[in-house]
C-alpha cells in the first residue's frame, strides 16, 4: 500500500511541477491589455479539469488503517494549494490556534476548505450509527448528561442490551447505509463488569462480521481491556475531551482530565483508533474551544475523528436547568450556533488535516443550509439514524435525501477515505524532507 501511495504522490509532483501554465481556453472575444499582452481579461475555461471517473475514484483510496495511511506521507512536509499552505503538526502553541480560530469569518471558511481539499475528497462522507446500549444509572456527575444517576431526568436506567438485539440494530443502519456502528453504554469504567464485557466482545465481533466498522464508548478501559477489544476487532474508540482543561472541573467532578488522557492513550497503544472531541456549549469561553483544540491537537497521534457536538440541554441536569432559568445568565449554556459549530469544525480541520471531523449531537437543531456550512468548513463525518444515546437525531430518510441534495456519497465500511481528487490531478503542490523522521497521525 505504500508503494501505491507514493507512486500516486510522485506522479502529483510530477505533474505539478510540469505545469507552467494554467490550461485556459478562449473565446475570440478575449480582450487583452495593450500593454501586457499575457494579463487576460475575460477569460473562461471552456471546459472543467480532468477529473478522476467514479471508477477510478473508487480505486484511488488510501489503506483503511490510519496508521498505514499516515506511513504513506511519512516523509510529507507540507502541502500548497490556491495560496494556502497546511501541514500535519503536533507541536501547535495555544496562540498559533487561537489566531486561526480568531480569523475573520470569511477568511477562516476559505482556509478551511483549502485544507479539506488537499487531503480529502470533500464528496465522500463517512456516516455512523450510534446505539446506547446500557442506557442510564451512571455514577458520573456531568452536568449536561441525562443519564447520570445524580440527576432528575426523563431517562430511566435499562439493563444492557442483549448481544442479538445490537446485533439487529446494527443490521438496520447497515440497510439504511451506515458503514459503522457505534455502542454506547452508560458508566464510569468497565472496571469488573466482566460478564457484560464479554457480551460486548461478541457484540464486536458480531458487527464486525456483518462488514461494518465497529466503536465503542464505554467509560474509562485499562490497558488490557483495550487489548481484548481490538483482539475482538473493535475498529475505533471515542472517549470525548469535552472541553478544555481548565474549564473541565465546572463541568465534570467524578473524573478527571488526566483519566480521560491516560484512556486514550490504553486504546492508542492497543492500535485501536481513536475518536475524541468535544461539546459546545457547557459555559465555556472561546479559550476553552481553542484549549481544547489544543490538546487534541498535540496529542502523540491526532485522534482518526473528532466529533463536535453542540449541547442538547436536558430538563433535570444542572446546565439544561440553568438554560432554561430565564432569571439566570446562561453565559453561554446551550447558546451555540451554525457559526459558532463552523468556526470550531474549521479551525479542527486546519490543525489536524488528516482527521476526521464529525458532526455529533445538536445536528438536529440546524437547517440543512447550516449543516453545509459546516461541511464546507471540513466535516467529513456524521452520526445518522433518530438517536445519538438519548437526544434525537435526524432519521435515515433524512440523512438520505440530505446527501442527494448536496451532492455527497458515503464512505464504504473498512476502505480507506478516497485520496483528494486535487492531489490526483496534480493541483496541489507537495513538499517532501527527506532522511527526517516523523511520525504523523
Amino acid at each position: 500500500m505504500a508503494t501505491i501511495g507514493n507512486a500516486l504522490r510522485g506522479a502529483t509532483l510530477a505533474i505539478t511541477r510540469s505545469r507552467t501554465a494554467p490550461r485556459v481556453v478562449t473565446s475570440s472575444a478575449t480582450r487583452y491589455f495593450s500593454a501586457n499582452p499575457h494579463v487576460v481579461v475575460d477569460k473562461f475555461v471552456s471546459s472543467p479539469p480532468p477529473t478522476p471517473s467514479s471508477a477510478n475514484a473508487e480505486a484511488l483510496r488510501h489503506p483503511n488503517d490510519v496508521h498505514d495511511r499516515n506511513a504513506n506521507y511519512s516523509d510529507e512536509d507540507s502541502r500548497s494549494m490556491a495560496g494556502v499552505t497546511a501541514s500535519v503538526r503536533h507541536n501547535w502553541t495555544k496562540e498559533e490556534i487561537a489566531e486561526l480560530y480568531s480569523l475573520p469569518f470569511h477568511e477562516l471558511m476559505y482556509r478551511a476548505s483549502t485544507v479539506h481539499r488537499m487531503y480529502w475528497d470533500p464528496a465522500e462522507v463517512q456516516q455512523c450509527t450510534l446505539l446506547s446500549i446500557k442506557t442510564g444509572g451512571c455514577t458520573e456527575d456531568c452536568s449536561y448528561c441525562s443519564q447520570s444517576t445524580r440527576h432528575k431526568t426523563f431517562v430511566k436506567p435499562t439493563p444492557t442490551m442483549k448481544v442479538q438485539e445490537v446485533l439487529e440494530a446494527a443490521k438496520r443502519a447497515k440497510d439504511a447505509g451506515s458503514t459503522r456502528f457505534c455502542m454506547g453504554a452508560a458508566w464510569r469504567e468497565l472496571g469488573n463488569k466482566k460478564n457484560a464485557f464479554n457480551h460486548i466482545l461478541d457484540m464486536v465481533k458480531g458487527v464486525n462480521g456483518m462488514g461494518m466498522e465497529v466503536c465503542c464508548t464505554l467509560g474509562m478501559l485499562n490497558a488490557e481491556q483495550a487489548r481484548q477489544l481490538k483482539e475482538a476487532g473493535l475498529t475505533a474508540y471515542n472517549h470525548n475531551l469535552d472541553t478544555s482543561p481548565e474549564h473541565y472541573p465546572k463541568v465534570i467532578t467524578t473524573r478527571t482530565y488526566e483519566d480521560r488522557l491516560d484512556t486514550i492513550a490504553n486504546v492508542r497503544d492497543a492500535g485501536i483508533s481513536v475518536c475524541c472531541g468535544g461539546i459546545l456549549g457547557l459555559g465555556e469561553k472561546d479559550t476553552d474551544r481553542v484549549g481544547l483544540l489544543h490538546v487534541l491537537a498535540t496529542l502523540p497521534e491526532h485522534p482518526e475523528s473528532v466529533p463536535i457536538n453542540a449541547l442538547v440541554a436536558v430538563e433535570g441536569t444542572p446546565l439544561g436547568d440553568a438554560d432554561a432559568d430565564d432569571e439566570t445568565e446562561s453565559d453561554g449554556i446551550a447558546d451555540v450556533d451554525s457559526f459558532d459549530m463552523a468556526r470550531m469544525i474549521a479551525t479542527a480541520r486546519i490543525v489536524m488535516p488528516r482527521t476526521m471531523v464529525r458532526l455529533s449531537a445538536g445536528r438536529l437543531s440546524f437547517s440543512d443550509a447550516e449543516q453545509f456550512l459546516m461541511f464546507q468548513a471540513g466535516a467529513n463525518s456524521i452520526f445518522n439514524g433518530d438517536k445519538l444515546l438519548t437526544t434525537d437525531n435526524p432519521a435515515f430518510d433524512a440523512d438520505t435525501s440530505l446527501f442527494q441534495k448536496l451532492g455527497f456519497v458515503g464512505k464504504p465500511a473498512h476502505a480507506g477515505p478516497r485520496v483528494a481528487p486535487t492531489e490526483v490531478t496534480g493541483e496541489v503542490e507537495i513538499t517532501q524532507v527527506k532522511g527526517m523522521e516523523q511520525q504523523y497521525a
